[in-house]
């Protein structure tokens, strides 16, 4: 038992600063909401959406959070991916999973991309070069890159932009009768991927980060993986008093739920209406849509951060009814110089040696004790 303050601190100090040991791509969390900041934030993917339109399949990623400064930009080092898997089969008779994910991927160590569009950019966000693998018609495919404003229905984000990346894709590009597609999101820098996305808020939430680094055919392994660590830690600390508090905090954030081992893949089928989770429409109230099947963390944020009532469902600026769909830019100004972790992550480090330090004087103190006597 963990009876004296010394110990419960630093039991509590030991695990903050194990957590990041334990979760090496944290600093890698991709999407909206993460706490953390890369030091290429241009490598960071915040939205994947595929919809259908008319005869063609529209689909948009969209990188580089809070976007307010004009360019350049450093985006030459990245090579930006939208892949798509045609063959996996894809079941929809599990309501709470079609209603979480869109489906339920049959085997999911069996995803492989059919399909790849990769792009690199110029500074300026305009295409450098795009390939297709996969596709036919390729010379029948629309292409947009640039900086638009973030479509994401969220506070935080209005009067922000995003670069984007916008195809629209002929139906008669992709096998005939193809009705379901899993499509993903990737961000490379060389030869070692950085960045993931597939369903919207999901590999936003701290206990999906370790995803954004492997290949959707590992998710549901690593997840497993993940879920025996936490749950083996949770469970002793949720047992004594002590810790108990420690045992709240893992459950919240780190802690992996009994409907979390799917892959971080974003299902689309044509035998239902278009909509989250089926799809993404750029309409789509994601964080509302998530918290009623169990992440609210988004929909938490956006009271606390916009105190009008209601809230808002809506983005703060109107899309287009044409290509490439999204609203124009908002203006462009510097921005405002961001503070760094490097004093906190000192003090953490001198916290831990001061607890340390007091852990051996208590012990030593109590073998003196003990000796004398």
């Amino acid at each position: 038992m963990l009876r004296h303050p010394l110990r419960r601190a630093a039991v509590a100090t030991l695990l903050c600063l194990a957590i990041p040991a334990i979760e090496p791509t944290s600093a890698n969390a991709s999407d909206h909401a993460d706490p953390m900041l890369f030091n290429d934030p241009e490598s960071n993917i915040t939205g994947l959406f595929f919809f259908p339109k008319d005869d063609r399949m529209i689909v948009i990623l969209n990188v580089r959070r809070q976007l307010t400064k004009p360019v350049p930009y450093n985006l030459e080092p990245f090579e930006y991916a939208i892949r798509m898997d045609l063959h996996s089969q894809v079941t929809f008779d599990d309501p709470a999973e079609k209603a979480r994910y869109g489906g339920t991927v049959v085997s999911p160590d069996r995803i492989k991309e059919d399909v790849t569009i990769a792009f690199h950019l110029n500074p300026d966000a305009s295409v450098k070069t795009v390939t297709y693998t996969g596709l036919k018609n390729q010379d029948q495919i629309r292409v947009f890159t640039g900086v638009r404003d973030d479509p994401f229905v969220f506070p935080r984000f209005f009067k922000k932009n995003v670069i984007s990346m916008v195809l629209s894709i002929p139906r008669t590009s992709f096998p005939d009768g193809q009705q379901d597609f899993l499509l993903w999101g990737t961000v490379f820098k060389g030869t070692t991927q950085i960045d993931h996305v597939g369903r919207s808020n999901r590999s936003q939430q701290a206990r999906f980060e370790g995803l954004n680094t492997r290949h959707p055919s590992q998710h549901v392994a690593s997840l497993m993986k993940r879920m025996a660590f936490w749950d083996g830690l949770y469970n002793p600390l949720n047992h004594n008093k002590e810790t108990k508090p420690i045992a709240d905090f893992v459950q919240i954030l780190l802690q992996n739920r009994p409907y979390d081992l799917a892959p971080d893949v974003m299902i689309y089928s044509s035998r239902f209406p278009v909509g989250f989770p089926n799809g993404r429409l750029l309409t789509d109230d994601v964080a509302a849509l998530t918290c009623a099947t169990g992440d609210c963390i988004l929909q938490d944020l956006s009271f606390i951060e916009d105190s009008s009532w209601p809230r808002k469902v809506v983005n703060d600026h109107p899309f287009m009814d044409e290509f490439p769909y999204l609203a124009a830019p908002g203006a462009v100004t510097e921005p405002p110089i961001v503070g760094s972790l490097k004093a906190r992550v000192m003090m953490a480090i001198m916290a831990f040696v001061a607890v340390a330090v007091l852990l051996w004087l208590y012990r030593w103190r109590l073998y003196a004790r003990a000796t004398v006597g």
